[in-house]
Parts: C-alpha cells; structure tokens; sequence
C-alpha cells in the first residue's frame, strides 16, 4: 500500500471525527458489522451500505436486494445503510477499519479516486471484462470505472442536472417562450418577480445543492478547461475567472431572485417552493423528479426541465452530476457475493425499476427508454444528444478541497456581498488541501 496516501487518508479521518465531535447537528452512527463466516448449507451474509437513506430511495433499494436474496441461496445481503450526510464520514472511517462492509455505494469522480490512492478498494477489470461491460453501460459513463490504470467503480445510474421549473407560474406571469440564454433568463426572472414569484429555489443548508451554480457560472463564463483546472489545484480560487463568475451568482441574490435564506433549508424544501408556485425553478439534478412524482406530480403539468442557458456560445454546452456507483472494498470478507450482487443490480429489470423509482437515467444500455416520463426523456436525449456530462464540484476534486468548495457556497449565500473575502479564504484553504495531498 503506498504509505504516503494511507497517511493522508488516516489524517483527513482524524480531522472528520475530530469536525464531527466539535459542533453540527447530531447525527446517528452505524457500527461497523462483523463478516459472518459462511456455513455449510447457509447462505453467506454479505453486508452492503449505502447511502440511498430517504424515504424513496431506501424503499427501491430494499426491494432489490430482496429481490436478489429470493433469487439464489448462496448469499444473503444484509442491509446496513445510514443517513446520506453521515454515510461522508462513516465509510472512510468503515474502510479504514479492520471490517470494511463487503460493498458500498459512492460517488464516481474524486472521490472514488482519493480511496483507490489510499489502497482500500479492490480492482474489477476481471469482472468488468468478464461481464462484457464495455458493451452494457453506456459509453458516455465508462469513465466512471477507470482509476489509476484500473477499474474500481461499476455505475449503477447518472443524473442530469438542469433548471426544473413549475410550467404553471410561468404560464401566470405570461412567460410563453423558455431562455436560451443568459440574457433571456434574466429577462425572466425579472418577469417573475414583477408577478411576486421568486424565480430560483435553494436548499443549501447541506452546502452541495449551490455547487450547481458555482460550476455552471465558472464553467459557462471561463470554460470547461479552466474549470478542470481549479478543481486539481492548477488554478486559484482568487482569478479573474472565478470572481467574474461570482459576480454573476452575487447578481441574482442582491436582486433579490433567489427564495430568502437558502442555508436554512435543504434541497426538498426548495423542490416544494417549486412545486407549490412560490418559486419558479430550482437547479438540482433528476432526482428532484423522483421526489416530486412521490409526492403526486405529474411530469409535463406539474414540473419541467430546462437546460441551463447558454452564456458564451463558444464553450460547448455541459450537465453537472453525480454517476452513482458500487464499489468492493480491497478487505471485502464476501467479494464473490458482493460480485454476484453486482450483476443483480445490472439486469435490466433492476436497471429500469431503479430508475423509474429515483428519478435517475440508467447506466445501461438494454434499459428501453420508453420506460423514462416525458421529463427524464428529455434528459436522456440531451444526453444522447451531445451534452458533455461532468462530474459535479465535489465529485471531481479531492474531498478535502471538496469541502473548501463547499464552505465558500454556504458562506457565499449568507453573505454575498463579501465573495472577495470568501475567495480567498477559500484559495488559502485549498492550497493547505492540496499541499497535505502532494507533499
């Protein structure tokens, strides 16, 4: 194991607990479950965690893995999940232990990376090839598994992330063509508000949903390669670049545009200020879909989605999302189990019915598209039709600079009119992220 990446990763533990013990709210930990030994004529119990913890997600996921435990005898999944935000902390600390769970659910990007840097995930180009992958996910996501020459991640869905609006309110403040571009998003926003409309939704108590703006506002003003830039550490936090595109997010909350106080709620809060018309849009990915048909939406009536307007036409258009992935500990007691399972989680049946229930695309190919609502068609055509997919802010830099990121967006939203100081707190913070990383 390379000594020097185990270090980091021990430390950056020791700073989480140490985070976790001085404040925030309280938050329920998950003991890490001891491997059983399998028995003659017993199913052998296999422990998967993820991090699909509400009420919809937890509900899918348990109904597939009962699926696959009355399927075959041999191995029996034994589900131990927890809270989506204290899933962060509780897998490094579960993989850095002596009883890592035998697979997990994480985020394709960065992250998947920082753990494959500190040896703790097992490599599946053995099974990647001997499941003829290359020719069942689809090949706009097949990044997603490649890690330092390996393959340490097998998707099991992507999002698309876009402006989901509520058609209604739009229709009420007389609004009968969608923006293209910047200009003309502002031109509706403006009609919005003069109709007593908020036009933008934000949940960021938990910080990540106001990553959307900041990567599309850097990304749509400086470019896909400057973006990828500050993301590794090349660029600093404190360029022109980045102010600029700050400016713009300052704009919008002096204007009053955004719902007030985004940091006190989370991001189904702002879907319902959507969906009960006292805000017209929010930026989130699809999944928003999957909460709001829960609640008895419907697609095309209720909500809709809208690509993120165009800024400067010469920089391609482009989503930001997470590609959710499983991953097998390099410690996994039941790796064969934890393989069988992931096959399960590929069949098409599987594919289609946990796309359908999360408001996520999936990862394969055999999945007819016919299955996805007229609003999750429109996603996967924009897909297909040549929108790059990016992994968003915190899934495509390390996450110790991750959570720099993240801290600068929540201060951001409380008080836009100092982003100068935030700026550059942030760049000091991510130079210390980076200097600790490559020492």
């Amino acid at each position: 194991m390379n000594k020097k990446y185990l270090s980091i990763f021990m430390l950056l533990l020791v700073a989480i607990l140490v985070l976790s013990a001085c404040g925030g709210e309280e938050t329920e930990t998950q003991e890490p479950v001891e491997p059983t030994e399998p028995v003659v004529g017993e199913a052998i119990e296999t422990n998967i965690i993820h991090y699909y913890s509400g009420d919809l997600g937890r509900k899918d996921m348990q109904a597939i893995i009962d699926g696959f435990n009355a399927s075959q005898t041999e191995c029996m999944v034994v589900d131990n999940t927890t809270g989506h935000e204290d899933f962060k902390t509780q897998i490094l600390v579960m993989l850095a232990g002596e009883n890592p769970p035998d697979i997990f659910s994480y985020w394709a990007g960065a992250r998947v990376q920082f753990v494959v840097d500190a040896g703790r995930l097992m490599e599946l180009s053995d099974f990647w090839n001997g499941n003829n992958l290359d020719s069942v996910i689809l090949p706009g996501i097949q990044s997603a598994k490649d890690y330092s020459g390996g393959v340490y991640a097998v998707p099991q869905n992507y999002h698309f992330t876009g402006l989901f609006y509520n058609p209604k309110v739009l229709e009420a403040a007389g609004i009968t063509e969608l923006p293209e571009t910047w200009d003309e998003l502002m031109t509706v926003a403006e009609t919005l508000k003069a109709n007593g409309v908020y036009p933008f939704a934000l949940g960021s108590k938990e910080r990540w949903p106001a990553q959307f703006w900041f990567d599309f506002l850097v990304s749509y003003t400086a470019g896909h390669e400057y973006r990828a830039k500050l993301q590794a550490g090349e660029a600093s936090f404190s360029d022109p670049e980045v102010q600029g595109a700050m400016e713009l997010w300052k704009e919008l909350v002096e204007k009053e545009y955004f719902y007030p106080d985004a940091n006190a709620y989370v991001w189904t809060d702002a879907a319902d200020q959507v969906a009960n018309g006292d805000a017209a849009m929010h930026l989130m990915g699809t999944w928003t879909t999957g909460y709001w048909n829960d609640n008895g939406l419907v697609p095309g009536e209720d909500y809709d989605l809208l690509p993120f307007p165009v800024i400067d036409p010469a920089i391609p258009i482009a989503t930001f999302g997470p590609v959710d992935a499983w991953a097998i500990p390099a410690d996994a007691a039941h790796a064969d189990c934890a393989k069988e399972l992931l096959k399960w989680f590929l069949t098409p049946d599987m594919q289609a019915k946990w796309a359908l229930g999360q408001g996520a695309l999936a990862a394969t190919t055999d999945v007819d598209p016919s299955i996805y609502n007229v609003v999750m068609a429109k996603a996967n055509d924009l897909i297909n039709s040549g929108t790059m997919w990016i992994p968003a802010y915190d899934l495509s830099t390390p996450p110790p600079n991750a959570e720099v990121g993240l801290n600068m967006f929540a201060q951001f939203m409380d008080d836009p009119a100092n982003y100068m100081q935030w700026l550059e707190e942030a760049q000091v913070a991510s130079e210390a992220a980076f200097a600790e990383l490559n020492p």
